[in-house]
């Protein structure tokens, strides 16, 4: 949440009802509905770590709201956030996150997202070829090093699919 948050803001200022709806609007149906505490204990987060910052704007006959920026650092976080390969258990939703919010926020292109990634896969995959190579011997390690292989395979077939899709 923190992330997609950083780079919603990174479009201008914005209270939280608002990023919600940006975040459903974003990604559609496909996205898990976004929890409104979630939203604002996030901004609470990212406001004390020096990432945005909040202004208390007043209504007519409404509370005042509180409207969120995205600071220097944040951008920087954000930035950073773009530059890197995803990895782990969740590359799929890091990286789609990226997928989506990079051309929303003018802070990455989608094909340069794909090839980034791509290049992550295929240095992976020639590091585990090498793994493999010394591990012959070891059944139990081929199978492991086996598996990861058909998940980085797997993962270029869909960022080629990512790729007709955005670009």
């Amino acid at each position: 949440m923190r992330l997609p948050l950083l780079a919603l803001l990174a479009t201008g200022p914005a209270h939280g009802y608002q990023l919600r709806r940006a975040l459903e609007s974003a990604f559609g149906p496909g996205y898990p509905r976004t929890n409104d505490g979630q939203v604002y204990i996030t901004l609470g987060r990212l406001e004390k770590s020096g990432l945005i910052e909040g202004q208390e704007v007043a209504q007519d006959r409404r509370p005042a709201k509180r409207v969120f920026a995205l600071t220097e650092d944040g951008r920087r976080e954000l930035a950073a956030w773009f530059a890197r390969p995803s990895e782990g258990g969740k590359v799929r939703e890091d990286f789609f996150l990226k997928l989506v919010l990079g051309p929303h926020t003018r802070l990455a292109e989608p094909r340069a997202l794909i090839d980034l990634q791509r290049s992550h896969c295929l240095a992976a995959l020639r590091g585990l070829h090498a793994s493999a190579d010394g591990s012959a011997q070891h059944g139990v390690s081929r199978l492991l090093i086996e598996g990861e292989v058909l998940h980085l395979k797997a993962e270029l077939d869909w960022l080629e699919r990512c790729q007709q899709e955005f670009t």
